[in-house]
C-alpha cells in the first residue's frame, strides 16, 4: 500500500500527487466508486487524464491507493511490546475501514479485483507487498526481545490481523472502539508468543 509504480520520465511532482489521490478519495465518498472516472479526478485534481494515468493503471488501483494506504505513511510503532506495536497498528487500519471513503469504495474494489486476477496481482506486488515488509521491523524486534519465534509466519499475522479488521468494519459494518484493536492484538500476541 506503499506507492504506486514507478514511471519513466520526469519526476513526479508531489503536489499533483497528492491533489490526485484527494481527489480520488473525495469524489468516492461522494458519488460512489462506480460513478468515480479517471475524467472526475482529473478536473477535480486540475490535471490532465495523461498525468493520472502515467501514475496509476486506472480507476481501481488510484482509489486503492487514495482510500486504503493512509496507514502507510504513519512511523512503524515501537511501543517496547508486540501488543503495543500491533495494537498501534490494528487501530490503524480500523481507523482507515472506518473512513466515509473506504465504505464508499470497498464493494467496487472487491468486485473489481475479484473479476481480474492480473489486477489483483498488481495491488498483491505494487501496494502490498512493500507495506508488509516495512511492518516486519515491528516482528524483528518482538523476536530480538524473546516474546516470538524468529520463524514465526509473519505474513500470515498480518493478514490474519488485516482480514479480522476487514470482516468487522468492512463486511459487517461494525463501529468499534479502540477496544477491538487491543483485543485483536493480545489475541494475536498470545497466540505467536514463545511458550
Amino acid at each position: 500500500m506503499s506507492s504506486s509504480p514507478s514511471s519513466r520520465g520526469r519526476p513526479r511532482d508531489p503536489r499533483s500527487h497528492q491533489a490526485i489521490v484527494g481527489a480520488a478519495a473525495e469524489l468516492v465518498t461522494e458519488v460512489g466508486y462506480a460513478a468515480t472516472s479517471i475524467g472526475a479526478v482529473a478536473a477535480r485534481a486540475g490535471v490532465g487524464k495523461d498525468t493520472v494515468y502515467r501514475r496509476w493503471r486506472g480507476k481501481p488501483e488510484l482509489v486503492f491507493e487514495a482510500v486504503f494506504t493512509t496507514t502507510d505513511q504513519a512511523p512503524v510503532p515501537d511501543t517496547g511490546t508486540l501488543t503495543g506495536d500491533l495494537t498501534v497498528l490494528m487501530q490503524g487500519l480500523v481507523d482507515e475501514f472506518q473512513t466515509p471513503a473506504a465504505a464508499a469504495a470497498l464493494p467496487g474494489l472487491l468486485a473489481d479485483f475479484a473479476a481480474d486476477p492480473v489486477l489483483k496481482e498488481r495491488i498483491r506486488g505494487d501496494f502490498l507487498a512493500p507495506s508488509k515488509e516495512r511492518l516486519l521491523i515491528v516482528f524483528e524486534r518482538a523476536a530480538a526481545r524473546g516474546e516470538i519465534a524468529a520463524d514465526t509466519p509473519v505474513d500470515l499475522v498480518l493478514d490474519t490481523l488485516a482480514g479480522a479488521v476487514f470482516f468487522h468494519v468492512g463486511l459487517v459494518g461494525e463501529h468499534p472502539g479502540p477496544q477491538l484493536a487491543r483485543r485483536l492484538a493480545a489475541v494475536m500476541a498470545k497466540g505467536i508468543e514463545v511458550r
